[in-house]
């Protein structure tokens, strides 16, 4: 293989026939730029819908409330159907060993102070599990605990863009910031892969804000995350008996859909996953039907040249050269046009990709770029491929009977 002669004849044999090896190297590089194409957008539609459900665990289950638009058990529509600390409870309770993790959720607006900085944000009350549902990273701190519910203690978590906002020249955790004119003791500081909408939140005790805010056991919504044992029938399933067992609970039509609307994460990542398997399959297919086309043309072109050096060939087996070399020469010759035309599609793909990342997020593709599996896998691809292009031409030659070919004109 690595004998200087034969690389020396090899590379002259491409020499003397460049425009055969440019025409069938162009498709290979053709189908390989392709490849890349496909795969870098198939990577960066990943990306998006991964980033989707970064912020949420993706066993979650939302639970909202709105109006009926049925009417049932005697109840008219247009009822609002509201929430409160005991339906919490029941859920707990009435679903238990299904239940990973649960917390209510209760939101308010309130302008912020402290010193001279102001601004306005959203407080998300809620309980302390809720550091898990949302994926929550705390940096400084703490989060919310059982003792701050019971004790409806009067402290508060902040996202990193509050911090940055209001505690310009200080750190926040032990300070206190004046929520609408009321006092509360910063306990943490967190981070969220959500993005700055979610970092931008302040997390409050869900017993605190009921207190303040009203004076009621109201929640908005309730979350939860199911046991991660469960199989995806199964969470469906869950989901759906929730959503049977609060409608009896409030008294709503079955058919109604907006007076309990119940969210399982679940649907949506089977279908995400479904999306990207497909596409994957698309690719796959549309790159590997470019690659065969470009391998059938080399493997024409193998059998053309093969049959101009027949005399060469020939005179070459009289002096006593094994059909393993004459095999060597032809394959080499093949899987090297094959790799330097698939290399050079490869990179120009790559290229493309690269520049056009930036202008792809508007379509919701988001970092578009072919990841070194993929470089490692296409190289492979394109050895065999090469080998496969040049088996039969070798083949061929090595069987070439030296009296034939020196009678061939």
């Amino acid at each position: 293989m690595f004998d200087r002669d034969l690389w020396r004849e090899i590379f002259q044999s491409i020499n003397m026939n460049r425009t055969r090896s440019l025409l069938s190297g162009f498709t290979v590089a053709f189908a390989i730029l392709l490849f890349a194409i496909l795969f870098g957008v198939a990577n960066g539609l990943q990306n998006t819908f991964a980033e989707a459900f970064v912020d949420d665990a993706s066993n979650s289950i939302f639970i909202r409330a709105g109006r009926t638009t049925k009417a049932s058990n005697g109840l008219q529509a247009g009822r609002r159907i509201q929430f409160k600390n005991k339906d919490y409870d029941y859920i707990k309770e009435e679903f238990g060993d299904k239940v990973q993790y649960i917390t209510s959720r209760l939101y308010r607006n309130v302008n912020a102070s402290f010193r001279n900085e102001k601004n306005s944000y959203t407080v998300r009350a809620c309980h302390p599990d809720h550091q898990y549902l949302e994926n929550t990273k705390v940096t400084y701190g703490r989060f919310l605990n059982q003792s701050d519910m019971e004790n409806k203690t009067k402290v508060v978590v902040i996202g990193r863009l509050v911090e940055e906002d209001l505690f310009i020249k200080t750190t926040p955790v032990g300070k206190y910031i004046n929520l609408s004119g009321i006092q509360y003791k910063v306990v943490g500081v967190f981070e969220d892969d959500g993005g700055d909408n979610e970092e931008r939140l302040i997390y409050m005790p869900l017993t605190t804000a009921q207190q303040v805010y009203g004076n009621n056991d109201y929640v908005d919504q309730i979350n939860l995350t199911y046991n991660p044992n469960l199989k995806f029938d199964q969470a469906l399933d869950f989901s759906n008996l929730i959503t049977e067992k609060l409608k009896d609970r409030f008294s709503v039509a079955s058919s109604d859909q907006r007076a309990i609307r119940v969210r399982n994460l679940a649907n949506e990542a089977q279908a995400i996953n479904q999306m990207t398997t497909g596409l994957g399959i698309i690719i796959l297919v549309i790159g590997f039907g470019t690659l065969i086309a470009g391998v059938v043309g080399i493997s024409n072109i193998m059998i053309f040249i093969v049959k101009e050096r027949t005399k060469e060939i020939g005179i070459r087996k009289a002096l006593g050269a094994s059909p393993k070399s004459i095999v060597s020469i032809i394959l080499i010759e093949s899987i090297l046009i094959t790799l330097i035309a698939g290399f050079v599609g490869l990179f120009i793909g790559m290229g493309v990709v690269e520049l056009a990342g930036p202008s792809l997020e508007k379509y919701f593709i988001k970092d578009a770029g072919v990841s070194t599996s993929t470089i490692i896998g296409a190289t492979f691809t394109l050895i065999v491929a090469g080998g496969i292009a040049g088996y039969l031409p070798a083949k061929k030659a090595s069987r070439i009977k030296p009296i034939v070919a020196l009678r061939d004109d």
